[in-house]
């Protein structure tokens, strides 16, 4: 009986930083090989901030929210929020939010549970790149602050995708991307794991395996990898 370890194929993580190099230590801890090739850089954008007073709310559907909103975040800071997923959940106790609830897996479920409460006026800073929602009975307030630019190309992609890596997509407008940097052809070898159903639906058909986290969670999608990067 042979003693060999198995061969495991490397993760390859495509989301921006800081959130690539937290992924890469997730990775690590489970004994994963990874590899980064981050297809786009988070940028802050300039932003008014609407009056407090006006909401009695937060949506966050994303960390990056307030990675790069800026000081003028610390205003809401009183407001009860509503975050997508454990990581944004995280991160808004850690900005100093104390009253932080986890809905989700997207917008239109955040809001289905935010009826549930008696919360009508929400506010939602988030990125200038987003799904349309319906609003519903709430009134909702949106700004931009921050942008999610393309980086990388075909070409430099090219020498990742031949290590045969299962690749990590934290987005639906990743997921668009990777459709668009990956012919068909190349797809039958290639494993992907989606941070969401919208993650997985834009990233489109034909791949080796195509899995997604039941909840938008950065850790369970590692825990996937692991049973699935196994040569």
């Amino acid at each position: 009986m042979s003693n060999t370890a198995p061969l495991m194929r490397p993760v390859l993580i495509l989301r921006p930083e800081p959130g690539a190099e937290a992924t890469e230590k997730r990775a690590q801890e489970r004994g994963l090989t990874s590899l980064l090739y981050p297809l786009f850089a988070v940028r802050p954008l300039s932003w008014d901030a609407p009056d407090p007073a006006n909401f009695d709310a937060l949506m966050l559907t994303s960390a990056n929210s307030l990675r790069h909103g800026g000081d003028a975040i610390a205003l809401y800071h009183h407001l009860p929020v509503f975050a997508v997923g454990a990581t944004t959940a995280t991160a808004a106790r850690d900005h100093g939010f104390s009253s932080v609830i986890t809905a989700g897996p997207d917008a239109p479920a955040m809001l289905a549970a935010i009826g549930e409460t008696p919360h009508r006026r929400l506010f939602h800073p988030g990125g200038k790149d987003f799904r349309p929602y319906d609003a519903g009975p709430f009134h909702i307030t949106r700004r931009a602050v921050y942008h999610a630019a393309e980086a990388g190309d075909e070409a430099g992609l090219a020498p990742y995708l031949a290590q045969n890596p299962v690749l990590l997509i934290h987005s639906p407008r990743a997921g668009r991307r990777v459709a668009a940097l990956i012919p068909a052809e190349q797809r039958e070898r290639l494993s992907i794991i989606t941070i969401s159903p919208a993650a997985l639906a834009a990233a489109g058909e034909g791949w080796r395996q195509a899995l997604s986290a039941s909840t938008p969670d950065d850790a369970l999608m590692l825990d996937i990898a692991r049973q699935i990067c196994q040569i």
